[in-house]
């Protein structure tokens, strides 16, 4: 965290303020990892990190929004979807291998912050225009790189003018999103990572370019 940090009534925090505040956090993160979003209360963040609820109303109005606060925090570090999709090469091999990357990209990610994306993404869906718009940051970036890698490809030659790149790139980031998000429910059906991931990948190859990687 960086930058001047300040309480709900706008005083600058001190260093031991900052510390309490990231502290709450951390501890709000964990929570999260363990409980229901609905479940978890300012009394028990605040007994987990050592302080009281006044303390924690000194830095975040609830709950909520301390979770909003994190889930910008995570945003940001999603820019690294993005650097696996920017000026890749897809032909060939190299194509599939980026594929590949993007794939891992995405499955970690998700596994790194799998509290955070629930909570994001369970907003998104009941409407919240706030958590929507940390999940558009998140996906946005990348749907543009794949989409820039689509005209490409078309002003070479080797895909077709008629498909829309946006479209293909859209659809492909959701289909990474949402299968990165259910991880545990295809392993519960059996299918482990290590057999979804290449075929995954093959999809995205598929997308991008309208033909099988080379072997």
């Amino acid at each position: 965290m960086t930058g001047q940090v300040r309480t709900v009534d706008g005083r600058v925090a001190g260093r031991r303020g900052q510390a309490t505040r990231q502290k709450l956090l951390d501890n709000l993160r964990e929570m999260l990892s363990t409980s229901p979003y609905r479940d978890v209360k300012v009394i028990d963040v605040a007994r987990m990190a050592g302080t009281s609820p006044a303390t924690f109303y000194q830095y975040f109005p609830d709950v909520e929004g301390a979770v909003l606060e994190i889930a910008d925090d995570v945003a940001k570090e999603g820019s690294v979807l993005k650097d696996l999709a920017s000026d890749k090469s897809w032909v060939g091999k190299s194509g599939y291998q980026t594929a590949e990357d993007l794939v891992d990209g995405f499955f970690t990610f998700w596994a790194d912050n799998e509290p955070i994306l629930r909570v994001v993404a369970l907003g998104a869906a009941e409407g919240d225009k706030r958590f929507f718009k940390i999940r558009q940051k998140i996906l946005t970036a990348v749907t543009n790189a794949l989409t820039d890698g689509l005209k490409s490809l078309q002003s070479s030659g080797k895909v077709e003018k008629s498909v829309s790149a946006p479209a293909v790139a859209g659809s492909l980031v959701a289909m990474l999103a949402a299968v990165a998000e259910h991880q545990k429910g295809f392993e519960s059906a059996g299918v482990k990572a290590k057999e979804l991931k290449p075929n995954l990948a093959l999809l995205v190859c598929l997308g991008m370019t309208g033909k099988k990687p080379p072997k």
